[in-house]
């Protein structure tokens, strides 16, 4: 018995050192099948397909599209950025993708997809399986029962109004064409679409809880259907190869809690040989067997939390180099071009010297996030924002909001959750109190959810109830940079009247004792590439200049006695945005070394 068991987990993938493919990197399955790839497409401007019945028959067009591109994007083979707001998607399921799934009689077949913007209906086989509203959140279907005889086919509706300013939209422009800090829309399914076979009583969802100070992890369940009767548990966590700790148990609910034992971890000279990092991105590795289910899983051991000015990773203040980074690529916008696109994205942030990127206006795709766990990368987690609070609006950001939550929630990367951004979507709240109880609800529902990172209730300013006093400044003179934030007196003042933007930086809330954040600062733009409309908050002509530009801001920042970290506008230029450190394609803009050493202030006197 115990040799098979042994067999059967050398046969499972790896969790941590997975190709990165994998849509779910924390909740592998030995089989699954991607359905990226060409798949017929037509636009419905007219919207005719419901009352014409196009999940039966086709319209006659013979447009392909390659999912999981935005037919807004080149890498679509569509590259259409007009308005179109309804669009059509099929494809046929072969006995081989049935095969790949793992799919036998007696298990149910699941079909996921990562995200579709924004409101989508899924047939199969004539049958509708499955309606969503929300443009980044997953969602899944068990299309087991709709599976007719014959060919099997999908067929999805989506609908993205782009005047619908109540959609958490993020940075997606309401125009034809874009403007300012706006860019084309992402629409459609722009994310993986996958089948997978599952038992009938399967794990649906896997949190992992990590606390090195009780010396224990957590593993919460939730499953696909209650089980008729009790099925047994077994959890088992390696590191680097070796057993780390297992506990069995059995379990008759649709959800629970398993508390694994971690006696590494009781060692108090030796335990953080364990913690997860950005210098040691020390992931643990988990199979996970419910009944006939078993996942491979993985997961990092640390505490992020803030307490006398400090932001603290592992009980140790941690000073926060940061860039925001906006996950826009021009052949693909808001889609990645590949999966090693997203492993090249991490490493570029870490090689440029930051330890920490903040994914801005954006729930970034979970494989980027294998990556920033993997690699050791901070991530600051933001929410696509509307543009207008209304009752709709409130319900839509909520809905997702809680959703990404409960999906990110075990990447030990990320380390701070920001619900709302320079009131987008609040733009009132100074003296509208719905919305500052919308604010404040935002940060409540997040900690009711995760008592485990700390939340920015509104970065940039007007902030309740933030942990962390998060402030934009993109002034371009590092003599005002140094005044503003050169000791404590000096923010205080800050905070006191107005703040940098012309606007206060706390409604309510304490917080004398939160860390002070720098976290949007810069916005240098360099135009190498002499883009249309470029802008930025400043502008440098030369290599020399910018290099002078950015160096001088930098130091100033490094120069404050109080700021606790920082986050620099911006990684990649962004359409007519070019104030990134590297342009479009990636490419920097100075020598990556040079870059590495003003980020880092690691430069010779």
């Amino acid at each position: 018995m115990l040799s098979a068991m042994i067999s059967e987990d050398l046969a499972r993938p790896v969790a941590s050192t997975q190709d990165g493919t994998h849509p779910r990197p924390q909740l592998l399955r030995s089989a699954w099948t991607d359905l990226s790839g060409p798949w017929r497409f037509a636009f419905d401007d007219l919207d005719r397909g419901l009352r014409e019945q196009w999940w039966l028959s086709w319209p006659d067009a013979d447009r392909e599209i390659v999912v999981p591109f935005p037919p807004e994007s080149p890498a679509s083979g569509v590259g259409d950025t007009t308005y179109h707001p309804v669009s059509w998607y099929r494809r046929t399921l072969s006995p081989a993708d049935l095969d790949a799934a793992g799919h036998v009689d007696g298990e149910r077949l699941m079909l996921r997809f990562g995200a579709v913007d924004f409101r989508c209906r899924v047939w199969v086989d004539g049958q509708v399986v499955a309606t969503h509203d929300g443009g980044h959140t997953p969602f899944s279907c068990d299309i087991t029962d709709a599976l007719g005889q014959g060919e099997h086919v999908i067929v999805v509706r989506t609908e993205d109004d782009p005047h619908d300013i109540a959609q958490p939209r993020g940075k997606q422009d309401w125009r034809e064409s874009p403007h300012i800090i706006w860019y084309h829309r992402t629409s459609g399914i722009w994310q993986q679409v996958w089948l997978e076979s599952v038992p009938p009583v399967a794990v649906e969802s896997l949190h992992w809880t990590t606390d090195p100070r009780s010396a224990t992890v957590t593993a919460a369940l939730r499953l696909t259907a209650t089980p008729h009767e009790p099925v047994p548990v077994r959890v088992r966590l390696t590191y680097d190869g070796a057993p780390l700790a297992e506990t069995s148990t059995t379990l008759s609910t649709l959800e629970t809690t398993v508390v694994i034992a971690v006696p590494a971890l009781t060692n108090g000279q030796a335990y953080e040989e364990l913690l997860w990092s950005p210098e040691h991105p020390r992931l643990v590795d988990a199979t996970v067997d419910v009944g006939a289910d078993r996942l491979s899983s993985y997961l990092g051991i640390r505490t992020a939390e803030v307490a006398r000015g400090h932001f603290l990773l592992n009980d140790r203040p941690y000073y926060v180099r940061s860039v925001l980074n906006q996950g826009y690529w021009p052949q693909s916008h808001l889609a990645a071009p590949s999966a090693d696109a997203l492993r090249l994205e991490a490493q570029l942030i870490k090689d440029l010297g930051f330890n920490a990127t903040r994914v801005h206006q954006k729930f970034e795709d979970p494989r980027f996030l294998h990556w920033a766990d993997r690699l050791g990368l901070l991530v600051w987690a933001e929410a696509p924002a509307s543009f207008t609070y209304s009752t709709v609006s409130v319900e839509r950001t909520v809905r997702e909001w809680l959703e990404i939550v409960q999906r990110d929630y075990s990447h030990p990367s990320i380390v701070t959750w920001v619900p709302l951004n320079e009131s987008w979507g609040v733009q009132h709240i100074a003296h509208d109190t719905r919305m500052q109880h919308f604010a404040r609800a935002l940060v409540g529902l997040t900690k009711a959810l995760d008592g485990t990172r700390p939340v920015v209730s509104n970065d940039g300013w007007e902030q309740v109830d933030t942990d962390i006093l998060a402030i934009h400044d993109y002034s371009w003179d590092p003599d005002v940079v140094d005044a503003r934030y050169r000791d404590r007196a000096s923010v205080d003042a800050l905070i006191d009247g107005i703040g940098p933007a012309g606007r206060r930086l706390v409604l309510s809330g304490a917080v004398d004792d939160a860390p002070v954040m720098l976290t949007e600062f810069g916005g240098i733009s360099y135009d190498i590439d002499a883009v249309d409309d470029a802008w930025g908050y400043s502008s440098a002509t030369t290599s020399d200049d910018f290099a002078k530009r950015l160096a001088g801001l930098l130091d100033a920042v490094r120069h404050s006695e109080v700021l606790a970290g920082f986050c620099y506008t911006q990684l990649a230029d962004t359409e007519q945005e070019t104030n990134g450190l590297v342009r479009a394609d990636r490419t920097p803009k100075l020598p990556l070394e040079h870059l590495r050493a003003i980020v880092t202030g690691d430069r010779p006197s």
